[in-house]
């Protein structure tokens, strides 16, 4: 049922629209979509001005059930993506350091996944959002590394970023899988932020 308490609220950062998907601003909502699936959380209903889904977080085949989470893909565009966490965290009373982010990082190289609790915002614009509407960077980070262009140029770093993948499809697939695996072992408890 959505709305009632969970343990854990997952965000996948992304931008909304057919225009922005599998773009690398996007990983995020792909990481998102991968955990729903695995999860198997259904089909999301709209909500706090995006998309949830609301389940227990599934492990190995015969463990216990796991704890209950709360997926979450704003629908705001992602400067504004703390508009939806910042309603969907107060109505499931998910405490601060039980809300973990999944989003781009250019500067750790592609393929690599990297987590933290709190931390600088590095220019990304949704984590700034997310600080301003939370009230503290204090919460979980999945980085996901996307790589970063050549240049330090705003608008090319933007036109990278709201690109398409270049990479071989199969390892942008791996790099979605072990963004997926990093947040159950966190979220399971298996390793720490």
């Amino acid at each position: 049922m959505i709305g009632a308490n969970v343990d854990w609220l997952i965000v996948g950062l992304g931008n909304p629209g057919r225009e922005h998907a599998e773009t690398r601003h996007n990983v995020g909502f792909m990481v998102t979509d991968a955990l729903a699936e695995r999860w198997g959380l259904g089909r999301p209903r709209e909500r706090y001005r995006g998309r949830i889904a609301e389940g227990r977080v599934r492990g190995e085949p015969g463990a216990p059930a796991g704890p209950r989470v709360a997926l979450l893909w704003p629908q705001t565009y992602m400067n504004e993506a703390g508009r939806s966490v910042g309603p969907a965290r107060g109505a499931l009373h998910v405490p601060l350091e039980r809300v973990l982010v999944v989003h781009d990082e250019i500067d750790i190289p592609f393929g690599e996944v990297r987590s933290r609790l709190g931390g600088g915002l590095a220019g990304h614009n949704g984590l700034k959002s997310l600080k301003r509407e939370l009230g503290s960077a204090e919460f979980a980070r999945v980085r996901v590394g996307v790589d970063r262009p050549a240049s330090s140029d705003p608008e090319i770093v933007s036109s990278y970023v709201l690109g398409r993948f270049r990479e071989d499809p199969a390892d942008v697939r791996e790099l979605i899988e072990r963004a997926a695996d990093r947040v159950q072992e966190i979220v399971l408890g298996a390793e720490p932020v």
